[in-house]
């Protein structure tokens, strides 16, 4: 369910961080008006946003490891985000529904891009609850977290400091996290030892993966 990922090298984040430098940034609540517990600052300057978003869209669609792990059909243009000291986003599940300039798309899956370095803030960590358990992220520049949209997550009070991270959604091919998580694993598995089986075996395992992608693909 869930994908710690290296996805930007450090020229990419040293150019995202000059371009956050540069940027105009606003209340979040911008984009959710309504919201009572968003507390954060985001990007709001059309040709930085543009820039930014695309060196990270460019980055997830060529990682190999994001491609087969989320199977993406639509990705949102990931949008940098700040927190300062005393700021954060309480518990919630992301909208099932995000609003884009070319359309909705659905999230089935969120993604967390980790710019700031680790000592950069004090708290902030990403805290995403499963049942009564919960797990906590505070990734290196230029890693990524991608866990599941309807998940109860919340970024805890930076305390010192600033947090930046961009944040983005997938509409992936396989909604069902469940499924998408099984053929993730049967397609690792084919890949790994594909080769060490036999010839007939294998073929036979590759027509399974293919009419599972059939049958659960919208």
């Amino acid at each position: 369910m869930f994908k710690q990922l290296d996805l930007l090298d450090q020229s990419q984040v040293n150019e995202l961080k000059k371009i956050a430098a540069s940027g105009k940034f606003v209340d979040g609540k911008i984009s959710n008006p309504h919201s009572k517990i968003k507390n954060n600052l985001q990007l709001h300057d059309h040709d930085a946003y543009n820039k930014s978003s695309k060196i990270m869209l460019d980055a997830l669609m060529s990682n190999r490891e994001f491609v087969d792990f989320a199977f993406p059909e639509k990705v949102a243009p990931p949008l940098i985000t700040r927190y300062q000291p005393g700021m954060n986003y309480g518990l919630h599940a992301d909208s099932a529904i995000i609003p884009l300039p070319d359309g909705p798309i659905r999230s089935d899956i969120s993604c967390t891009i980790f710019l700031s370095d680790v000592n950069d803030s004090k708290g902030g960590a990403l805290h995403v609850t499963q049942g009564e358990a919960g797990m906590r992220f505070k990734g290196l520049p230029g890693t990524a977290i991608v866990y599941p949209s309807y998940t109860l997550h919340e970024v805890e009070p930076v305390t010192a400091g600033e947090r930046m991270v961009a944040i983005t959604f997938i509409q992936s091919k396989i909604p069902d996290v469940v499924k998408r998580n099984l053929l993730y694993e049967l397609n690792e598995v084919a890949a790994l030892e594909g080769l060490n089986m036999r010839h007939e075996n294998y073929t036979r395992l590759q027509a399974v993966q293919y009419n599972l992608m059939r049958q659960w693909m919208r």
